[in-house]
């Protein structure tokens, strides 16, 4: 297998409020994130709200620029800092999004035909060859074409979801971006969908990056896993190896977390000290940035920032305490 995205050493802040005194607040969202994706494979992007999962999936799409940052795509270098118009075109062409809500990513004015067409036709793609994919996508998310006409008002959440699949998928791109694709659906739907995108990756062969808040569904999901935390890679390795031998103690706060269904399931999270509650972005802590929060801390973990760390072949760990 092949890289078929590289990301090297994103970071990006955003001004909050200028003070006349002092410095301004500043929120470091995403802090030198490196990460790559193979061919045909999933990787899952796993953290907690305001953690910056969705501010890197905009960066890759070029809808907003990096401080610094270099992306490799399809065997051609970007300086993100510093992409043309152009650049963006051929982000568009390779790199397609599913979003969080689908009754606000679908026009409410456009039926499922102009829906899935818009693009394509943005892009130059003739006319009829744009309605045959309409077809050929819609069908291929198990939908059948007298769905073309009818309005998104008139489907279910998870069928808005299957067409906002769809639309991506007629660009015919070598990735999807999947932002919290099912989380907004019915635990019964999001079944439904979690299945359509593997059922869609075998067909087509299409490389994925899925990003979630839900440890449970990236398993489910990915081949690899990249934790994040206030903006940074934690630990990164194959799926199997994050869930079952997570080295970083966030990582372990997380899979502590999924609710497990007996009589006596309970969230330890709920009981243990220091509290749980994320760190401001403002004024990240200094040192490892999860120190605050970490039971097994050190004066070392407070003063300096830890390095990313080889703990296996394929599993990498930013901690002090890892690898020593």
């Amino acid at each position: 297998m092949s890289h078929i995205l590289e990301v090297s050493d994103f970071c990006k802040s955003f001004l909050v409020k200028k003070r006349l005194l002092g410095e301004n607040d500043v929120v470091s969202a995403v802090n030198h994130v490196s990460f790559h994706l193979e061919e045909g494979e999933v990787l899952g992007i796993v953290g907690e709200s305001g953690c910056g999962k969705s501010t890197v999936a905009r960066l890759l799409l070029g809808s907003i620029r990096p401080d610094q940052g270099v992306m490799r795509l399809c065997g051609k270098e970007y300086d993100m800092a510093r992409v043309k118009s152009q650049d963006l075109a051929d982000f568009r062409r390779a790199m397609q999004m599913v979003f969080q809500n689908p009754y606000s990513s679908l026009n409410p004015k456009m039926n499922v035909l102009q829906n899935i067409t818009f693009g394509l036709t943005a892009n130059h793609i003739p006319k009829e060859e744009a309605s045959e994919r309409a077809r050929r996508y819609l069908d291929a998310v198990g939908m059948q074409s007298s769905y073309l006409n009818k309005f998104p008002n008139s489907l279910s959440g998870g069928q808005r979801q299957r067409v906002a699949v769809a639309r991506a998928l007629a660009m015919e791109p070598r990735i999807i971006l999947a932002d919290e694709p099912v989380s907004a659906l019915d635990k019964s739907v999001q079944a439904q969908v979690l299945n359509l995108f593997q059922d869609l990756r075998e067909q087509f062969g299409i490389s994925v990056i899925f990003i979630s808040h839900d440890l449970s569904v990236v398993e489910y999901m990915s081949d690899h896993i990249a934790v994040l935390y206030l903006g940074e890679v934690i630990e990164y390795s194959t799926a199997e190896e994050i869930c079952q031998s997570p080295q970083h103690p966030y990582t372990r706060e997380l899979l502590s977390s999924v609710p497990q269904i007996s009589g006596s399931a309970h969230l330890r999270t709920a009981e243990r000290e220091p509290p749980i509650e994320l760190p401001s972005p403002i004024r990240p802590p200094s040192g490892c940035r999860y120190h605050p929060r970490c039971p097994y801390r050190t004066e070392r973990c407070a003063q300096e920032v830890p390095p990313s760390t080889a703990v296996g072949p394929d599993h990498i760990v930013k901690c002090h305490l890892c690898g020593n």
